[in-house]
């Protein structure tokens, strides 16, 4: 009998754990390029309004993916809850290997301002709430989107020229990181 009930358990077990779909995953290391799992590269392909084999960068969308919805909390570093600067803290650290400092308008300092028509994907991306300068931080992706940590959605994808762009204020890729690590001093 308790053979009998090991069997099941284990039969069990087995038949869950095949009918679980794929999680996202980050695979390769920080700064790596790896491919895109094909159901998140549609994903964000049809998100975005680009053609599927403009999701190049596995490791990006992919953090994504696993970040998604997690819901805003001022000076949040986890699933728990992150908050803009954060995001973008671990989103550059874990998807590109680039160490930012912790804080919005230390972010803003690191980087090399870029017209709109100029951003690449792992650009920052700054807004002016509430009349402070540099106060929100988004990171771009492509065709005019960002990623961000949202106030009342959680970790969205939105258009950079949606609600939000009449705070925008300043966008640019981050310098070297020997400069990074000198502007946290």
């Amino acid at each position: 009998m308790k053979l009998n009930r090991h069997i099941l358990l284990l039969c069990a077990v087995v038949m869950l754990s095949a009918c679980h779909s794929k999680k996202a995953v980050l695979k390769g290391e920080p700064g790596e390029i790896v491919t895109p799992q094909a159901s998140i590269a549609d994903k964000y392909a049809q998100l975005m309004g680009v053609d599927k084999n403009a999701i190049t960068n596995g490791r990006l969308y992919n953090f994504i993916e696993l970040w998604a919805g997690t819901p805003y909390k001022f000076g949040g570093l986890d699933k728990d809850g992150v908050d803009c600067s954060g995001l973008a803290l671990l989103l550059e650290q874990q998807v590109y290997g680039i160490n930012l400092p912790r804080i919005t308008y230390q972010q803003v300092a690191v980087i090399k301002r870029k017209y709109e028509d100029e951003l690449k994907e792992g650009d920052l991306v700054f807004f002016d709430f509430d009349g402070k300068q540099f106060s929100h931080v988004g990171v771009y992706l492509q065709n005019g989107y960002i990623v961000h940590a949202s106030s009342t959605k959680g970790v969205v994808v939105v258009p950079l020229h949606g609600a939000m762009y009449k705070y925008f204020s300043r966008a640019g890729s981050i310098i070297d990181t020997a400069v990074v690590s000198a502007a946290r001093n």
